[in-house]
């Protein structure tokens, strides 16, 4: 293998890593939420929210505050903005028990939708503002341990800054509370059988509320991260949508545990972006040939719940109350 066709591979592996931390936000956030029991088909929505939603508070504060500041302050903003998505799902589906598939689905109807109203707005979003440079705001300090590769001809490790840490550390945290604490037991229990956990003393809407509105703060970073960090592109608001419907599919690949997020993500991240890499190959990839290719990640999915579903672990299952409301009388 000649040196040149290495560095291609290893450019392309490590932007698919990078990529692929859109997912784990994703997954991340939907797993909490689904372990309480909430189906939350608002992902999407959600994902497209904390985009918006932090692209907005850099447009408004990048001429006002040091550059340490609007990092903190476009991640925190693009998580609440998420987290009141969550706050509105949680209230129709625990408070009012709407239906949870039709309650998911309108928000991510409502979140695309007012996320493009934001977005295409180009006084409020002021993107020759907010995209200055984003490198030096959120890839600092990584950048200059980064400098020798990229003159390597590593271009792609530039993605390599805060934010992609922060979903590899998000999806530990998370997995080691789930399994390692008493909250994450309480929250199973719940997922699993609220009936039981409410007789034993365990507040069941408490946990929902929080499940979910955590969750969906966790996954709408992933929708900032990929406008402001992966992307660098205004326009990349437009993509958003798909890549959360890919995130809620590598919660079933990764059979429900967010550690996995991190190896998961990462196939993904090759399988959805691996039709330019065949290119840059010499192969001939037509127009046609590239949906098929952005279709893998979800073959990969079917194959896995297939597998799972006949081995019948119940380990590799969703929490038995996904999905459906709990009525505290009917205890």
């Amino acid at each position: 293998m000649n040196q040149s066709l290495f560095v291609i591979i290893l450019n392309f592996l490590v932007d698919s890593l990078t990529f692929g931390a859109v997912f784990m936000y994703g997954s991340t956030g939907e797993i909490i939420t689904e372990k309480g029991g909430h189906l939350n088909l608002g992902i999407p929505g959600i994902m497209c929210m904390g985009g918006a939603g932090g692209c907005i508070a850099l447009a408004v504060l990048a001429p006002v505050v040091p550059p340490a500041v609007l990092v903190i302050a476009g991640i925190l903003t693009a998580f609440l903005m998420a987290s009141v998505m969550g706050v509105i799902y949680s209230f129709l589906t625990v408070t009012l028990r709407a239906n949870q598939n039709v309650t998911g689905l309108a928000l991510t109807t409502f979140g695309v939708g007012l996320m493009k109203v934001l977005m295409s707005n180009k006084n409020l979003m002021k993107a020759e503002v907010y995209l200055v440079k984003p490198k030096d705001y959120f890839r600092w300090p990584f950048s200059l341990l980064q400098r020798p590769l990229q003159d390597a001809g590593l271009s792609a490790v530039q993605g390599l800054g805060i934010m992609f840490f922060m979903a590899v550390a998000i999806a530990i945290v998370a997995s080691i509370v789930l399994y390692r604490t008493k909250i994450g037991l309480n929250l199973r229990a719940v997922g699993e059988n609220p009936a039981t956990a409410d007789a034993a003393g365990i507040n069941v809407t408490r946990y929902r509320y929080l499940s979910t509105i955590i969750g969906s703060g966790i996954a709408g970073l992933g929708g900032f991260y990929y406008i402001i960090d992966y992307m660098v592109s205004q326009e990349a608001y437009l993509s958003i949508e798909a890549l959360g419907w890919l995130s809620i599919a590598l919660v079933i690949f990764v059979l429900w545990r967010p550690h996995m997020t991190i190896p998961g993500s990462f196939l993904f991240g090759v399988l959805f972006s691996c039709s330019p890499f065949l290119a840059a190959l010499g192969m001939n990839i037509t127009m046609a040939a590239k949906p098929v290719f952005k279709m893998l990640p979800y073959v990969v999915t079917v194959l896995v719940l297939i597998i799972s579903s006949v081995r019948n672990k119940r380990e590799n299952q969703p929490p038995a109350s996904l999905g459906l409301n709990y009525f505290r009388e009917e205890r």
